[in-house]
């Protein structure tokens, strides 16, 4: 069985490259329910391919990859057709939820493609998640793949005070996979393992086992599943009719380089969130998109990963590097007898409401227990200045006494005991040229190679470069 999904996408991929690139699309229709092929119920498979792939060319980006590697069959009924259409009747929702996928998509594409499995399940997190690592459901299902608690724990996915990693892009995904790998295994269909992700295992089998008593067929089809399950594919399915082939459906797709977005950074020191984002040079908004698992302002030295895009990483290291200050405003305190909320607060220099939101404390809650652990300013607080290569940050306004904002204040305000790089960035425009941007910028063309790890002359409308941050003409 496994031999069986390693190698199916690509015959797959394969018998569809035959057909010819002439091959126009075709609506999905319902086949014959008198003719069976192996594997599926016939009623499941399209009766047509609904694209052509070429494999003599490399993928041009990630959704072409992931059109590449599609191999579970059509599903085609009446919901797959309202669920298409209610998708490319808002194109704008289409677009927020593609953009947002952006950051993950590589990975995910990537994980999938070495595990053998079918590039449908990379679209899985639009219907779970809208591909939002931070959607929680009313049942408490949490990230882009919406594990709850339980199942989460059941993949060793670590859920605490300072991190749940239900929400980690890198963690998560990798336990998804798991858990559809090990539901195919023990279904043998995709149609029902992808039932059992959403409705659970037991309560699938417990649907066949009833099926099967009552003389019924047990495929994905012709169970009695809740409304949420049975709508489940079919937006799956609806998705992907509208991923192979959006100019179809008036949706037009952001375009995702068939590259890696992102990579780990190790590291083995409790930091602040806004100090590495600040040390990396990336808006602190971009950090959290991609360590949304993180639940406080600082990250545990224990947790010994970060992630950071592609082209941040060795800006962060030699910042890093540089810096000789303290990477956290935050410590752990432990009350000691005799200690309230509000001479803890006032010991620290924040309210109470304050060091009960930051420790996700209720208002109303008077006792407190000693066993307990509180995150509280850390006295002298981080000395890093704004890395803003085109010049420091003005001075924000001075931190109030009784804000939680009053340990993190030093972030924007305080200089960094290393030399600031002497280096700003440059968003490449139509008709940029390096020689252009050596007299811009008062450097030659080869600095700015080197500068850049470039090999040749050509720059891409878009990208960012590093440029030297004095001297700059006009």
């Amino acid at each position: 069985m496994k031999l069986f999904r390693l190698i199916l996408p690509v015959l797959l991929a394969v018998l569809a490259g035959c057909a010819g690139t002439t091959h126009k699309e075709t609506p999905l229709q319902a086949t014959d329910l008198d003719t069976q092929q192996p594997g599926y119920p016939t009623r499941y498979v399209a009766t047509v391919t609904s694209r052509t792939i070429d494999l003599t060319h490399p993928s041009r980006d990630v959704w072409d990859r992931i059109r590449r590697g599609f191999a579970i069959p059509n599903l085609h009924n009446p919901l797959v057709d309202q669920w298409t259409d209610y998708y490319a009747s808002h194109p704008e929702a289409m677009q927020r939820m593609a953009e947002r996928a952006g950051k993950y998509l590589y990975f995910i594409t990537d994980e999938i493609n070495q595990r053998g499995m079918p590039t449908e399940l990379a679209l899985l997190p639009f219907v779970e998640s809208a591909y939002n690592p931070k959607a929680l459901s009313r049942a408490q299902a949490s990230g882009l793949w919406q594990f709850v608690p339980a199942t989460g724990q059941h993949y060793n996915l670590k859920q605490d005070w300072w991190r749940d990693e239900r929400r980690d892009p890198i963690a998560s995904t990798n336990a998804a996979l798991d858990y559809l790998e090990n539901l195919f295994e023990m279904q043998g269909d995709w149609y029902l393992a992808l039932a059992s992700y959403n409705w659970g295992e037991g309560a699938v089998q417990r649907a066949m086992a009833k099926n099967e008593a009552a003389g019924l067929p047990t495929d994905y089809l012709s169970l009695q599943l809740p409304d949420e399950t049975r709508n489940y594919v079919p937006k799956l399915q609806a998705i992907k009719n509208i991923i192979a082939n959006p100019s179809k459906y008036a949706v037009v797709l952001p375009p995702v380089d068939n590259t890696p977005y992102f990579a780990t950074v190790q590291k083995n020191r409790d930091i602040d969130i806004e100090v590495a984002a600040r040390l990396a040079e990336m808006p602190v908004d971009e950090f959290k998109a991609l360590n949304p698992s993180f639940n406080r302002p600082v990250i545990r030295g224990e947790h010994a990963s970060m992630i950071l895009p592609a082209d941040r990483v060795d800006i962060f290291n030699a910042n890093m590097e540089n810096y000789k200050g303290e990477l956290s405003s935050w410590k752990v305190y432990q009350p000691q007898r005799g200690d309230t909320y509000a001479s803890i607060a006032r010991r620290f220099g924040i309210t109470e409401a304050a060091l009960k939101g930051l420790n996700d404390i209720p208002a109303r809650e008077k006792r407190i227990a000693t066993a307990r652990h509180l995150l509280v300013p850390a006295r002298g607080g981080v000395q890093v200045a704004s890395l803003d290569a085109a010049g420091p940050a003005p001075d924000p306004a001075p931190a109030q006494r009784g804000s939680v904002r009053s340990a993190t204040a030093h972030v924007a305000s305080a200089k960094m005991n290393a030399p600031r790089p002497n280096v700003r960035q440059h968003k490449v425009k139509q008709g940029d040229t390096l020689f252009s941007l050596a007299r811009q910028y008062s450097t030659t063309v080869d600095a700015l190679r080197a500068l850049n790890n470039l090999k040749g002359n050509a720059l891409k409308v878009g990208s960012t470069l590093r440029v030297p941050g004095t001297n700059v003409r006009g």
